[in-house]
């Protein structure tokens, strides 16, 4: 059996927001969610290389398609059955450490 893929914190909150997405799930979109919902300032170029990089772990792969409004063609994103085992082992993990510290 493969260890886990260790994943950090922006690997798993850009992947969670591909998953939030769907099939809308290119850089400029998911730097959006990551900015409105995780309340983090990344610049699009950012995202763009991080998603590059989980395609070449192959947690993410991604299509070529034209833009729904008729624009230029984009690059969008999709986790891969890895990906989502990756976060789901991400997830496990943290809450296996969450349960041992004591509420505030």
């Amino acid at each position: 059996m493969t260890p886990p893929v260790s994943l950090g914190d922006l690997q798993q909150l850009t992947m969670l927001a591909v998953a939030r997405l769907g099939r809308a799930a290119f850089a400029d979109a998911v730097r959006q969610e990551l900015h409105e919902v995780a309340e983090r300032n990344v610049a699009v170029a950012t995202v763009h290389v991080t998603l590059v990089r989980l395609e070449k772990q192959g947690l993410v792969r991604s299509t070529r398609r034209a833009a729904p409004e008729g624009g230029r063609e984009r690059r969008y994103f999709a986790l891969t059955p890895e990906g989502r085992e990756a976060l789901a082992a991400a997830r496990r993990a943290h809450e296996r450490m969450w349960r041992g510290v004591a509420p505030q």
